[in-house]
């Protein structure tokens, strides 16, 4: 059992998923930061400093703090914004290279030989 557990680990997806899974969660938190703290500010200048997450309501002993939801519903927007606008840049990016024009090829080998044997025989 041990041995085949170490088979299945060793497999190559199981390895890239955990890869992937690292990489995400530090391009999470990555996009995190850039919304909490850069885009958010700014628009909190533009709208005034609105703020949702001290929005709440009581009904006798239950606070439904609904701002947070609404703060958690705006985070996801402007997230799924950004990284839309990255995935785009790097696709643009991406078909950009792949249209670019290949170098010229020089000749081949057997050209080449023909232009050595033309220029023996002058």
């Amino acid at each position: 059992m041990i041995k085949e557990f170490k088979d299945f680990i060793a497999k190559g997806n199981v390895m890239d998923m955990a890869v992937g899974i690292i990489i995400g969660a530090a391009f999470t938190a990555i996009v995190g930061s850039l919304v909490e703290d850069m885009i958010n500010p700014l628009i909190g200048i533009f709208m005034g400093g609105v703020d949702f997450s001290g929005l709440s309501a009581s009904v006798g002993e239950a606070t439904f703090t609904y701002g947070n939801f609404i703060m958690a519903i705006i985070n996801f927007l402007i997230i799924a914004f950004v990284v839309f606008m990255l995935v785009r840049s790097l696709n643009k990016l991406k078909k950009a290279e792949e249209e670019a024009p290949a170098a010229p090829a020089g000749p081949t080998q057997e050209e080449l030989l023909a232009d050595i044997l033309a220029a023996l025989k002058k």
